[in-house]
């Protein structure tokens, strides 16, 4: 297994280590999944994401072949400006969702899932044929910090003269914190206030800005924080997981990713297929959904029913730590995809109702 460069701390600080995506991972430390979990909702929490995937993309040609890999719209970001994003087979099936940064003028930065990192490499150096554009994969020189939550921007005040206040969202910058050269980004996957640090650098330097930021949170009892409420987070507010929610057999539309699909912008792989599915209307489509039954947890492939009849089925479920009530994403025909809608999730055969919702959840 690889280890990202924080892989001491992590064991020091008690974590439950798993493997994750051929890396071994915090999935939660001392207190549990619910305590980190409202760390971040409340306070700040901070993830270890260096498992996370990182292309360079440079060159002449770079803005037209992000253009025809990606769904999102690339001619829209200026440098230091970012966008959530997908990457889509010929037949409108997702390669993997990503972040696409615009770096320079002729420099694109994509930051992919850590489970699809030589997948996504190699799809983008065959679909490089022709553009004059140069690609490097990054991903084992970048580490990247997560930092999310309420009080996450006052804490990692303290460590920069950079105003982070007034950094858009989906807008970074190159600057200092903690006297470390790095990239500040303010995306994340939580749907609370926070800041991704993009830096390079041996295992002392990423100790100090580790023990840095959590000096500079202690007044707001900052957290480690795991992968396991990485996932309650995202889940709670309907954000797709590549893997269970998306994956090469789904396609943006039916994914309910049709606002960062835009078919005007041009040719680009698979919108010929996406295009038609969005006319005629999509099959099936991805709902968030509530369990009635405080006693179940919805898990991927449970199967979904309605009088009796299978409609689809669960792609991702969890105990919402927010609501306290078991949530979970899945695939219904599109007649059944309306808000309030009446459903049943199967498991070992009994039947447990659930509730169709708007998301996000929380």
């Amino acid at each position: 297994m690889k280890l990202t460069i924080f892989n001491q701390i992590h064991k020091e600080l008690g974590a439950k280590m798993v493997e994750f995506a051929g890396f071994q991972m915090p999935i939660h430390y001392k207190n549990g999944i619910i305590f980190e979990h409202k760390a971040v909702r409340q306070s700040v929490g901070v993830f270890d994401v260096s498992h996370m995937g990182e292309f360079e993309i440079e060159g002449s040609d770079s803005l037209s072949f992000v253009q025809k890999v990606t769904i999102n719209d690339a001619s829209k970001l200026i440098p230091g400006k970012a966008q959530y994003s997908a990457m889509c087979y010929h037949d409108g099936g997702i390669v993997d969702d990503l972040i696409v940064y615009r770096l320079e003028e002729n420099k694109f930065m994509f930051v992919v899932n850590a489970a699809n990192i030589d997948k996504d490499f190699n799809w983008l150096l065959e679909n490089s044929k022709g553009f004059d554009v140069k690609l490097k994969n990054v991903s084992d020189e970048i580490n990247l910090l997560a930092v999310q939550g309420p009080n996450s921007l006052v804490s990692l005040q303290k460590l920069t003269n950079i105003e982070l206040g007034s950094i858009p969202f989906y807008s970074f910058v190159f600057g200092k914190l903690a006297d470390v050269d790095l990239i500040i980004s303010r995306t994340g996957y939580t749907g609370e206030l926070g800041f991704e640090l993009y830096f390079r650098g041996d295992f002392e330097l990423a100790k100090h800005i580790w023990n840095s930021i959590f000096d500079a949170g202690k007044e707001f009892n900052i957290e480690p924080v795991g992968l396991g409420c990485r996932d309650t987070l995202r889940l709670e507010k309907g954000y797709c997981l590549y893997g269970n929610d998306i994956d090469a057999r789904t396609n943006p539309i039916e994914a309910g990713l049709g606002w960062i699909t835009k078919l005007n912008k041009g040719q680009f792989n698979g919108s010929d297929v996406i295009s038609k599915v969005k006319e005629e209307g999509p099959a099936r489509r991805l709902v968030g959904f509530i369990v009635e039954s405080s006693n179940f947890i919805p898990r991927q492939n449970h199967k979904i029913f309605t009088d009796g009849n299978e409609i689809g089925f669960v792609t991702s479920g969890n105990l919402s730590p927010i609501l306290e009530k078991p949530i979970g994403l899945g695939y219904v025909r599109s007649e059944f995809s309306q808000p309030e809608t009446i459903i049943e999730i199967e498991a070992r055969g009994k039947f447990f109702p659930a509730k169709v919702v708007k998301l996000p959840f929380v």
